[in-house]
């Protein structure tokens, strides 16, 4: 059931936040907040991702953005939400293999070469099992339309946060590029709104950082025609040092998450780890 109508009267826009309201004074999260598992970034989102927001995850390519993705569905699928998640470049046989070696922490390609020892078949069998009961909806990219998005997304009943990973299959060739990624950014938007869902969207860096003083991506660096620094509700960006200073001793897994913009809240940062063998990242809190 939603947590808020398509429509509202005035008396139900009224009980909608008085709601809110009691939530904040017990010091729970909105009702429509949807909690991405990582405790720091829940903080300082105020609880999660909220429903009818766009949401932009961001990062150089290799920065494991699909990674981020995929275990911010699985922690909001585990806690009972429904999740979707749509991959433009994975079969939902390989998105599942990924999440079994995320959970299981065990590398994919020991499992696809037969090397993995007792302990690890031990963790992916336990990862696989508890998956079973949690696993959220896996599946392709329809197509470069929002509106084929929209409609496969319309499958999944009480849909509360979907990950559409890989922005550039909404780019058809037809047109320039920047301006075939702004019009479905903001066709992506009105999907998040009229299906009343958090849609995550992960999105390649436009122009190169490797070279510049500070590599952090910045709102400026996701192109599209400044789209998506005006469109999205919120714009994650994920900087790991190690990939520009390989040769810097003590900073192997360390990871920023930029909060670039938050149109509910506060800006930063906060501290993940990244675990590159098992392409899974942490919170520094379980770290």
């Amino acid at each position: 059931m939603r947590n808020m109508p398509h429509q509202l009267s005035d008396s139900q826009g009224l009980a909608f936040l008085l709601r809110r309201l009691d939530a904040s004074a017990s010091g729970a999260p909105a009702p429509d907040a949807i909690a991405t598992g990582f405790p720091s970034l829940d903080q300082v989102l105020a609880g999660g991702l909220r429903r009818g927001d766009l949401i932009l995850l961001a990062g150089d390519a290799g920065s494991g953005k699909s990674a981020l993705a995929l275990a911010m569905t699985l922690r909001a699928a585990r806690t009972g939400r429904t999740v979707a998640f749509l991959s433009a470049e994975s079969t939902p046989e390989r998105m599942l293999e990924r999440a079994v070696g995320i959970e299981g922490r065990f590398a994919l390609d020991d499992l696809r070469r037969g090397r993995l020892d007792e302990e690890s078949r031990l963790r992916a069998a336990s990862a696989a099992h508890e998956l079973r009961d949690t696993l959220p909806e896996l599946g392709r990219i329809p197509g470069p339309s929002p509106d084929a998005i929209a409609e496969e997304l319309r499958r999944t009943l009480d849909l509360e946060l979907a990950v559409v990973d890989g922005i550039g299959a909404l780019a058809a060739g037809k047109l320039p590029r920047a301006e075939e990624l702004a019009t479905a950014l903001f066709s992506l938007k009105r999907v998040a709104l009229e299906l009343e869902i958090a849609l995550l969207v992960t999105v390649p860096l436009a122009v190169p950082v490797r070279d510049r003083p500070d590599p952090r991506p910045s709102l400026e660096d996701l192109g599209a025609l400044g789209a998506a620094k005006e469109v999205a509700d919120l714009v994650l960006a994920i900087f790991r040092e190690e990939m520009y200073r390989p040769q810097a001793v003590g900073i192997e897994g360390a990871t920023e998450l930029l909060v670039l913009k938050n149109r509910n809240g506060a800006t930063g940062y906060v501290d993940l780890f990244f675990y590159e063998k098992w392409m899974r990242f942490e919170d520094v809190v379980e770290h």
